[in-house]
């Protein structure tokens, strides 16, 4: 499949807790003005009404039959299925939701639901930071190629996917990358969303700077104190963004023990790389020590930030090694080192996750 040059349409939407976006995509581009339409998230039979407008609406602007209907929305859910569950931020959405055939139903083509996080990954994976990477490499002459990516998002949660061999992994219950449930290794008591999150970087820097509670200030709010532009407790700030990079670092760590990949991080909380990103880092490339009082590495692979001139040039300058095959005249190459690399978003959040919805409706169809 070569999504950019693929003439198929798939109409996806961008489902928010207050409004859905809805859109078409042609060869990996937005071919039609969006629109939009309120989430009524409290009502769910308005709010499945403007599901089913709001693609009518895109289906009379288009001059071709789309071939499919391909969408992230929240979980939990039973997403092969297309079976909506209980939602936290649409309300309404309780019991099992039949979204996927009902959409099927009226629109008589193929529907596809699948998380966020999933969509997100494999758009980077597409046509976002993995192939960037591996064009660098072949430019530098390097042997070496990626082929798997984690993604992860930072923002109103903390959602992930995973992209093995070109293919979206979602695993047997469509729980896979559930990354929100991972211990929080500050607070073990509670998991890792509760650390990594637009309410967690607000609880700290409340916590750390000693204010009263302050429903009004928003990450954003907390990121141009952290840069000087407003006025507030700055190093209280900063330690916010950091505290978070710490116990993201941590969730990443482990997932590098177990999936050896890039790593490619999106959501609104991203823009902060500069203040999380150092202590991301630290962390995954922290040593554990053992009971003689030595030490090891945390991870076999060395992590690198892939947003730096400095970790660019150490993932495609890997050294690679030509090995004799003993008893023969021939050589096969050998890497001694073995580096991963995370990176923020070369797309953004939005156009990643709609491109992954594409790629994968069209992988669906293909497959069939």
């Amino acid at each position: 499949m070569d999504l950019f040059n693929d003439q198929r349409i798939v109409m996806t939407l961008d489902a928010g807790g207050t409004n859905f976006v809805f859109s078409a995509i042609k060869s990996g581009e937005i071919i039609v003005e969006p629109y939009t339409l309120p989430a009524e998230g409290d009502n769910l039979e308005k709010s499945l009404e403007n599901i089913i407008k709001g693609f009518r609406y895109i289906t009379s602007q288009l001059k071709e039959k789309p071939a499919a209907i391909s969408f992230a929305f929240p979980g939990p859910a039973d997403y092969p299925n297309g079976v909506i569950g209980d939602l936290v931020n649409l309300s309404a959405y309780h019991g099992g939701v039949a979204l996927g055939p009902m959409l099927e139903e009226q629109f008589k083509i193929p529907v596809f639901i699948n998380n966020d996080g999933d969509l997100f990954a494999y758009g980077e994976a597409i046509g976002g930071i993995l192939p960037e990477i591996n064009l660098k490499l072949e430019k530098a002459g390097s042997p070496k190629r990626y082929r798997n990516l984690l993604g992860v998002t930072l923002g109103t949660g903390f959602g992930g996917g995973v992209v093995h061999d070109g293919k979206l992994y979602i695993g047997d219950n469509a729980m896979a990358a559930e990354v929100y449930a991972f211990r929080n290794k500050l607070y073990p008591k509670m998991c890792a969303e509760d650390g990594i999150s637009i309410r967690a970087v607000k609880t700290s820097y409340l916590k750390f700077s000693g204010e009263q509670e302050n429903d009004s200030i928003t990450p954003k709010d907390i990121f141009l104190i952290a840069t000087g532009q407003i006025k507030g407790h700055k190093e209280a700030a900063i330690r916010a963004f950091t505290e978070m990079g710490e116990i993201l670092g941590d969730v990443l760590a482990q997932l590098a023990t177990t999936l050896d990949c890039l790593i490619v991080i999106g959501g609104g909380l991203s823009g902060a790389s500069r203040f999380f990103m150092p202590a991301v880092l630290d962390e995954m490339n922290s040593w554990y020590e053992l009971p003689d009082g030595d030490k090891v590495p945390r991870l076999i692979q060395k992590a690198v930030n892939l947003d730096s001139e400095e970790g660019i040039n150490v993932i495609i300058h890997q050294k690679t090694v030509q090995l004799k095959v003993f008893g023969t005249d021939k050589r096969i190459n050998y890497n001694p080192e073995a580096i991963t690399g995370v990176g923020i978003s070369r797309l953004g959040t939005s156009k990643a996750t709609s491109l992954g919805a594409v790629a994968f409706a069209l992988s669906m169809l293909d497959s069939k």
